[in-house]
């Protein structure tokens, strides 16, 4: 009787820790920033784009839109 007191109660304990949520302000993306910033890092900047630059920005997002996405545009007619 007493060991399924204590294992009924254990398992109650493990089914509750489940149910907690952990915080999630410590990390995620800045928002406060525009995006024609950049993150500063070599890595995921285009050659020939410097951050802060919003036109440049724009076009390249126009360009993409037009060329690299746009299935209309590629498909043969």
């Amino acid at each position: 009787m007493r060991k399924t007191l204590i294992l009924s109660a254990l398992s109650g304990l493990v089914l509750l820790s489940a149910c907690g949520e952990k915080p999630q302000d410590t990390a995620g993306i800045r928002s406060d920033k525009p995006a024609q910033v950049g993150t500063g890092v070599a890595a995921f900047t285009d050659k020939g784009w410097t951050a802060g630059d919003k036109a440049g920005w724009s076009n390249h997002l126009k360009a993409r839109a037009n060329y690299g996405m746009n299935d209309h545009q590629r498909a043969p007619k």
